[in-house]
């Protein structure tokens, strides 16, 4: 469809007619994010409440359809890169989200790392350089305050604010690790999630050299603390508690708060479509 006959079909939006207003939000929403500017212009020059109105709806449905269908394709593929699916939920919320930006600061921080990083220093010490750039040199903390934020869970927030709940600072910090070439996993541990120095090489039958609580400025703990907070939590212990998971459980994961975090505002909508998200990854 060229520009003339996507302008005409915009044009339609102020049909009062609801049929019309049907036939032409299906046919805008299968041509996908290609109109979006065009909405987006609509939007911005016309002030009857309509048109804007069904404009921004119709938006929203694309950008939508947009985030489910590349999550889909996240999910399937065998590289599950983190950076990637976190921009990609991140946009979902914010569909004008600068990418280049974030990941350039992103860069800016494992570089700070990279620098001082060599072969010499222990496990701990390389964790302890971390440290200090990420939390020390940037002032990134945990947003105790408002721990069950939406906010928390988006990249441009947590950049932007330099507060995170245990996930998404954990995300934070996988991310930086795993660039700087560091062993570093993810560990869903229920209730606060955490990460681990592992090498399978070196600890073989525990793969964990030892945890890292990135909520508590990367306090190092032992399987005995996790145990413990199991413990407080009332909670089975379980082995999988206490072991790596990969990057689609930490997603997952980041859907799964969401989804909370909506349902407890009472934000049906944006919980319905979470759970949507989430229903993707029921596939195997």
């Amino acid at each position: 469809m060229n520009k003339n006959e996507i302008q005409a079909l915009i044009s339609l939006l102020e049909d009062p007619d609801h049929d019309i207003y049907s036939q032409v939000r299906s046919k805008l929403v299968q041509l996908g994010v290609e109109v979006i500017p065009d909405l987006e212009n609509v939007w911005e020059m016309n002030f009857d409440s309509l048109i804007q109105n069904r404009a921004e709806r119709i938006i929203h449905e694309i950008q939508f359809n947009f985030t489910q269908a590349e999550l889909k394709d996240w999910i399937t593929k065998p590289e599950k890169n983190l950076l990637k699916a976190w921009l990609l939920i991140s946009r979902y919320q914010y569909p004008d989200l600068d990418q280049a930006s974030i990941t350039t600061r992103i860069e800016q921080i494992v570089k700070e790392i990279w620098i001082e990083l060599n072969e010499n220093l222990t496990p701990l010490e390389k964790i302890r350089l971390i440290n200090h750039i990420l939390f020390e040199v940037h002032g990134y903390k945990g947003n105790v305050r408002n721990f069950h934020s939406p906010q928390n869970s988006f990249i441009n927030d947590v950049l932007n604010d330099k507060k995170g709940n245990p996930l998404s600072l954990s995300l934070l910090y996988l991310i930086i690790a795993q660039k700087c070439e560091l062993p570093i996993k993810g560990i869903n541990l229920p209730k606060h999630f955490v990460i681990a120095y592992t090498n399978e090489e070196l600890y073989a039958g525990d793969p964990v050299k030892f945890y890292i609580n990135p909520f508590s400025q990367g306090t190092i703990l032992s399987r005995q603390d996790l145990e413990r907070f199991v413990e407080k939590e009332k909670l089975e212990l379980k082995t999988k508690f206490f072991c790596p998971c990969g990057n689609r459980a930490i997603i997952r994961r980041l859907l799964t708060n969401l989804l909370h975090t909506y349902s407890v505002q009472g934000n049906k909508e944006k919980a319905e479509e979470i759970q949507k998200f989430l229903q993707l990854f029921k596939t195997k």
